[in-house]
Order: structure tokens, then C-alpha cells, then sequence
């Protein structure tokens, strides 16, 4: 069987600890591999290592680190195809979304090419009499990534992107669900010109992510999970003195409008619902549709738009999604659908039972679709994280608008409407951190910064974008003064001012 390798001071290094996590084929619903669990020790040594060699990077000048994100951008490009079907082996994901996974982290590398200028300070002439000032920004030293399973290239690029080329080194502790891309990502900055050590991949469960948190030499951690987790890791950290960066859980709404274009919302919600079989942070598992005739129509044609989705294994190039990442996500999903059941939603469709032939044992879950939730139902206030779309009656804009206000997550939401008032009044008055109009997953550009509001996210810093720079550096600012030929001032003993 495959043994999966950590990748520490740039070569792969075999777990010590004989303690492994099997990874399986979604699809098959077989093991393929196993990857090891770090012991404490093991973390210990990677972070010395990663400390030793951060001293050198941090000293190469911003334009030199930027070199090397251009060259690990070439090289992703030319590994494209075969990353994500490494990925999709792994994950389940079609090998279509598997790039998208890719590029979406491929898209902060090209951010961080722009580091020297981000890494710009401040400089101020003549502040006060022979007095100039000026700041700078510095990387904090060794910083780490816990990272989820649902985006296995992504998220790891969104943190170690801007990390690395900021100067600092990076400890990456990927899932253990999906960690062959994480190791290839090490590979190619290797390849890239990165020096060893910068950047290393650790397995593991939570011994080793309790390690990350308590080691003195770890000065942030960015973490991507659940909310329960994401506040316990962030808790943790932050008790320990770390800069923390934590984003939890999602129960992301679609509001629809009368005046909407129905067709075109029934086609974007139908890739945001069910696209990578409902596992991302920023699906859309839920239609609120303001009026019962809005809510029949948006019904009716998401069962004919249902009725045309095929299910495949990951490398099925017409499938429109594979199968969920494991035995135990997929019992939880139909556990959810259950419970929906029990609370008096109406169950349209029932994707419980799904088989592919030829794939009995893989981990599949098909399309279902809920009508008449309602805020009070567990199946509702919980993230399901899975190929399940409610849909939920409001009677007017104010009770739509309520709802995503008033959930416990507010990572993402949309509204659909031709009304360009209404989209704007519901911008500004959405409790939300990121806001789609006539955009089913208004997932920002690099440049900007991702994160939610509420539970969805931890910490007063965003993913990636200028916050991204933020948070991977820490501000120093100088007051200098250069007296002329050795003249002493007057002593004082009163705080300095620039009158």
C-alpha cells in the first residue's frame, strides 16, 4: 500500500510515530494509501528545522521571494491536469472542479508575485525639527496552516502563499483525508527555487495540532474547519499568545426575488448547491424565495434542473459531481436528511440510497431537495455540508433579509433581483461577511480578502488580499534623528511632541 510521506526541510521524511490515517478512494469506497500521524517530537523537529532556515529567507530580498511564487505559478500551470486528478482520487471531486480548486489557489500565488510593492512601508520628511519617520513591514518568523479536507490545493496556497513570500517559513497541517496535493505542493516550490525548510507539510490528527498551538516558536496560526473547532483552535492559540486566524462553518442563502430571472437563478443555484457534492464553505444550500408563487416557481423548475444531474465517479468528465469524502460525511448527510424528515420539512427529493453501478461501495449521496423549512428546524440552523438544498417561503424583503441576518454563520449570501434598490438596501443591511448580487458564491477576487462574519469566521484578520499581508507581518515604525555637527539638545522630561 502507498505510504504517504511528510515533507519537512524540503525532502520527504517518513512518519516515526507508527501511528497512520488510511486514505481512501470516495469513488470506490476503497483504501488507497495511509498517511502518517505526527507525535509530538516529530512536530517539535519540524518546527526547529523550519526556524533555522526562516533566518536566511527572511533576509532575501521581497523581489528574489517573488521570483519564486512566478516560477511556482509556471509550474502549477504545467501540472495542472495531473494535480487535480491526484486531488480528485483523493477528494471525490470531478477532475473539472478539482482544477477550479487549483486555480482559485493559483490566483493568490499571482497576488503574492506582487509582494515587493505590498511589502512597501511609510516614510515621512521633516515630522518635526530633523525628525523623519517611517515603517516598515517584517515577517513574524515560523507560522502554520491547518487546513480542511474540502479544498485541498486552495486554502494551503491562500495561506502559504502570502506567508512565504512575505518571508516567513510555513508548517502546513493538511487533512488527513486528501494529503498527496500538499506534499506536491512542496515539491514544486522546491523545484520553484524555494529554499528547504520554508514551507513543510506535517500529517496529522490533533496531538499534532495541539503541538502547533503550544510550541513558543509558532507566532500565527490560519486555520479552515468547522465552527466548534475553528473556536477551540482559536481559544487555544490565542491563550498561548499566537496571532490567530480562524474560519469556521457556513449555512450560506439564496434570496430570491419575484422579479428575478428565474431561469438564470435556478442555473447558478444549481452548480452552488450541488457543485463538489455540497462540501464547500461557500455552497448554497438554501433558497429563500419571498412569496409562495415565487417559491412554486423556483420549486418546479429546480425538479427539472434536478432531474438532468448526473453523479460519477471523479474522473467522469460528464459528471456534474462525485461522490462525498468518506463513509462517516455520508452517513452524517443522510442523517441530516432524516432529521429533516422528522422536523416536518417536505422531502422532494431523496438522493439517500444512491448507487452507481459498477461503484456500489463509494461514498455517493444524490441531489435532495427540502421545501417548507423553516428558521426553528435543527436540519436548517446546522451546516449539512452536502448535496441538500432547502428551500425556505419568506412573506416579504424584511423576513428574507432576516434570516441570513439572524443565522449563527454569516459567511456567505445572494440575492436575485433585477431591482437595483432592493440589491443595495439588502448589501447594506445584511449581517454577512460576503454578499453575492445575481453572484451565487460570491467568493472575492485575491486582491480582496475572504472571510465571514459571526461563526463562519475568528480573528480580526481575512484570508488572503492585503489582510493576508497583515497577518503574516508585523508593522515597525522608526523615529530617526541625525543631529548636525554634534550639538546636544536641551534635556526634557516631558513626552515628546512635533510642535
Amino acid at each position: 500500500m502507498r505510504e504517504i510521506t511528510h515533507f519537512i526541510g524540503g525532502q520527504a521524511v517518513r512518519g516515526a510515530s507508527e501511528r497512520f490515517s488510511d486514505v481512501f478512494n470516495p469513488s470506490t469506497g476503497q483504501v488507497q494509501a495511509r498517511a502518517p500521524l505526527a507525535s509530538d517530537a516529530e512536530v517539535n523537529a519540524c518546527v526547529a528545522n523550519a526556524v533555522a532556515a526562516q533566518i536566511g529567507w527572511a533576509a532575501t530580498n521581497p523581489q528574489r521571494r517573488a521570483r519564486v511564487m512566478f516560477e511556482f505559478k509556471r509550474l502549477l500551470e504545467r501540472d495542472l491536469q495531473s494535480l487535480a486528478e491526484l486531488l480528485s482520487s483523493e477528494h471525490g471531486k470531478v477532475v473539472a472542479d478539482s482544477k477550479g480548486d487549483i486555480q482559485r489557489g493559483l490566483e493568490v500565488i499571482e497576488f503574492a508575485c506582487g509582494i515587493p510593492h505590498l511589502m512597501k512601508g511609510e516614510y515621512t520628511a521633516g515630522a518635526g525639527p530633523g525628525i523623519d519617520v517611517y515603517s516598515l513591514r517584517q515577517p513574524l518568523g515560523v507560522v502554520a496552516g491547518i487546513t480542511p479536507f474540502n479544498f485541498p490545493a486552495m486554502i494551503p496556497m491562500w495561506m502559504c502563499g502570502p506567508a512565504i513570500a512575505c518571508g516567513n517559513a510555513f508548517i502546513l497541517k493538511p487533512s488527513e483525508r486528501d494529503p498527496s496535493v500538499p506534499v506536491r505542493l512542496g515539491e514544486l516550490l522546491m523545484e520553484a527555487g524555494l529554499p528547504a525548510g520554508i514551507f513543510n507539510v506535517l500529517h496529522g490528527d490533533k496531538t499534532a495540532v495541539d503541538a502547533l498551538l503550544d510550541h513558543k516558536d509558532v507566532k500565527a496560526v490560519s486555520f479552515v474547519g468547522s465552527s466548534d473547532i475553528a473556536q477551540q483552535v482559536y481559544a487555544r492559540g490565542a491563550a498561548a499568545g499566537k496571532r490567530m486566524q480562524c474560519m469556521g462553518g457556513a449555512k450560506n442563502h439564496g434570496i430570491i426575488l419575484p422579479d428575478a430571472d428565474f431561469d438564470q437563478a435556478v442555473a447558478d443555484i444549481m452548480g452552488a448547491a450541488y457543485g463538489s457534492a455540497g462540501e464547500r464553505c461557500m455552497a448554497l444550500p438554501v433558497v429563500v424565495a419571498v412569496g409562495d408563487k415565487t417559491a412554486d416557481i423556483m420549486r418546479e423548475k429546480l425538479i427539472e434542473a434536478i432531474g438532468k444531474l448526473r453523479v460519477g465517479i471523479s474522473s467522469d468528465e460528464e459528471a456534474h459531481f462525485g461522490p462525498v469524502v468518506s463513509a462517516a460525511h455520508k452517513a452524517r448527510i443522510e442523517d441530516y436528511i432524516q432529521m429533516g424528515i422528522d422536523e416536518g420539512a417536505d422531502l422532494v427529493l431523496d438522493g439517500r440510497g444512491f448507487t452507481l453501478p459498477g461503484h456500489e461501495d463509494g461514498f455517493f449521496v444524490g441531489p435532495t431537495l427540502f421545501d417548507h423549512v423553516r428558521p426553528d428546524m435543527k436540519s436548517y440552523q446546522d451546516e449539512i455540508f452536502g448535496p441538500v438544498l432547502q428551500i425556505m417561503r419568506a412573506d416579504s424583503f424584511e423576513e428574507a433579509l432576516s434570516w441570513p441576518s439572524q443565522h449563527q454563520y454569516g459567511n456567505g449570501v445572494a440575492i436575485f433581483t433585477r431591482n437595483g434598490d432592493a440589491a443595495r438596501e439588502f448589501a447594506e443591511q445584511v449581517e454577512v461577511g460576503m454578499v453575492g448580487i445575481n453572484v451565487p458564491i460570491p467568493v472575492p477576487v485575491a486582491y480582496h480578502s475572504f472571510g465571514g462574519w459571526k461563526r463562519s469566521g475568528f480573528g480580526d484578520l481575512n484570508q488572503y488580499g492585503m489582510d493576508g499581508v497583515r497577518f503574516y507581518t508585523r508593522a515597525k515604525t522608526v523615529t530617526q534623528r541625525w543631529p548636525k555637527g554634534g550639538a546636544v539638545t536641551d534635556q526634557s522630561f516631558i513626552i515628546p511632541t512635533m510642535r
